[in-house]
């Protein structure tokens, strides 16, 4: 296994002779002559571990290893000690050093075994710290998040617009997966140590949506019995994701645009000043130009939104990867409820694939997570919901206006069994009432002729 060492010594001999061992055994190695150049080195490059005399003018090995912890992913560190330092080194340990070699060498195979050990150890928690960051965040494999030919395009955007600090704005209709992509974003930044803040801007009263973001001095307002620090100070080092960023209000919208230009805030209630340390992403799923034009969105904040934008395509143009999303779904599902399933029937993946999915991803996780409960040996078309049964006996796109009247008499039979209750309409389809709601408007049946409860 090869990696990039970083030696850090001041003895032109002995560093010389670390270096041929390492660079034979397959390293990549970077010197340095004493602790400033090494740390200097630390802050503008990546190493896979550092290797550090322990005795040096200024800056000795010890303190080099305390300054250089400023990165949660530093690499893995060793001293080199003379005999007569041992005791030091070993106490190093304790504060977190990886261990310590001795010099002079006893011979190469010391070094290279060394070397090959902490290596493998920094591979497997890289690994194991990404299998919990995926698993913390919900993030699917990216075969299955980056699925279909529509995809390839956001797959490439990502790529390129990950490693820089720049604001994305991500549009793309509700359920199509915002948050998993900003989340995404996030993982492979250099930000990805830091904390990931997402904030629905639509689920906060106007009122607490500037306390909510810069949080509030004690005595601010009334119940403001303490302290508390707002999201963006929770996001520092990190990233915070601003989501539906289309239901801000006009005079928070100022504000927030004050922060993006100035890279500094108050708290409600302070005086203050406190630096904005942190990457911003932000998603919608409304036009925003339309928002512009109808006065409910400032244009400059837009334009400072929208340095690099991607738009994530709707389920219904993500068909090429129907069935790996179903598969993964289903199994993921399963392995949650304990359950053993041969799979889903060809019928019931011949209605997915015909269904509308105007909810989306978050529709289909929804359907199918239903669907695992209710199955038994496979996923049947008994398991789907109404609507999805529907859509699979309408499949041919000369019948789509068949379908849609299908659904539409569907509904209307659904909220005349249940007097006009839009929660019991939607439960008795098998859908959320968000998705009912969505088909009303769709079908031009006015929201407020129901009731939810």
């Amino acid at each position: 296994m090869s990696g990039r060492i970083l030696i850090v010594e001041d003895d032109t001999t002995f560093r010389g002779l670390l270096k041929d061992i390492l660079e034979e055994a397959g390293h990549e190695v970077i010197q340095a002559v004493n602790g400033e150049a090494g740390l200097a080195k630390l802050q503008q490059e990546s190493f896979d571990l550092v290797l550090s005399d322990l005795k040096m003018p200024r800056m000795g090995g010890i303190e080099l290893f305390h300054a250089s912890r400023f990165d949660q992913a530093a690499p893995p560190f060793v001293l080199i000690t003379a005999f007569g330092t041992v005791e030091e080194a070993v106490a190093a340990i304790k504060d977190g050093v990886s261990d310590f070699l001795t010099k002079p060498l006893k011979d190469p195979a010391t070094l290279r075994t060394l070397v090959e050990r902490l290596l493998l150890e920094q591979t497997r928690t890289r690994r194991l710290k990404a299998l919990d960051e995926a698993e913390l965040t919900g993030l699917p494999p990216l075969g299955i998040l980056f699925a279909g030919a529509a995809m390839e395009k956001v797959h490439w955007l990502v790529g390129e617009v990950s490693p820089t600090e720049a604001t994305v704005l991500i549009g793309g209709e509700s359920g199509t997966g915002k948050e998993l992509l900003a989340r995404y974003i996030h993982l492979t930044s250099p930000r990805k140590g830091g904390p990931f803040i997402a904030v629905n801007c639509a689920a906060i009263p106007e009122n607490l949506m500037e306390s909510e973001l810069f949080g509030h001095e004690r005595g601010a307002f009334t119940g403001a019995t303490t302290t508390r620090q707002g999201k963006f100070e929770l996001a520092a080092g990190g990233t915070i994701m601003l989501d539906e960023i289309g239901e801000m209000p006009l005079p928070m919208q100022a504000k927030l645009l004050r922060v993006l230009q100035e890279r500094n805030f108050q708290r409600v209630g302070g005086s203050r000043e406190i630096h904005a340390n942190v990457r911003v992403l932000a998603a919608t799923n409304r036009d925003l130009m339309d928002e512009i034009t109808a006065r409910h969105f400032r244009e400059d904040l837009f334009y400072r939104l929208n340095v690099f934008p991607i738009t994530l395509p709707p389920l219904r143009d993500r068909l090429d990867a129907m069935d790996d999303l179903v598969d993964f779904l289903v199994r993921l599902h399963s392995r949650k409820m304990g359950k053993q399933l041969a799979g889903i029937a060809s019928l019931a993946r011949k209605a997915l694939r015909a269904h509308h999915w105007p909810g989306n991803i978050r529709e289909l996780q929804n359907v199918l997570e239903r669907a695992v409960i209710l199955a038994r040996n496979e996923i049947t078309m008994a398991d789907l919901p109404e609507l999805i049964r529907i859509s699979g006996k309408s499949i041919r796109p000369e019948e789509h206006g068949l379908l849609k009247e299908a659904e539409h008499q569907a509904i209307m039979a659904a909220l005349k069994a249940t007097a006009g209750n839009r929660r019991l309409a939607a439960d008795r389809l098998g859908i959320s009432r968000r998705t009912l709601q969505y088909r009303l408007k769709e079908f031009g049946v006015a929201d407020d002729n129901g009731k939810d409860e």
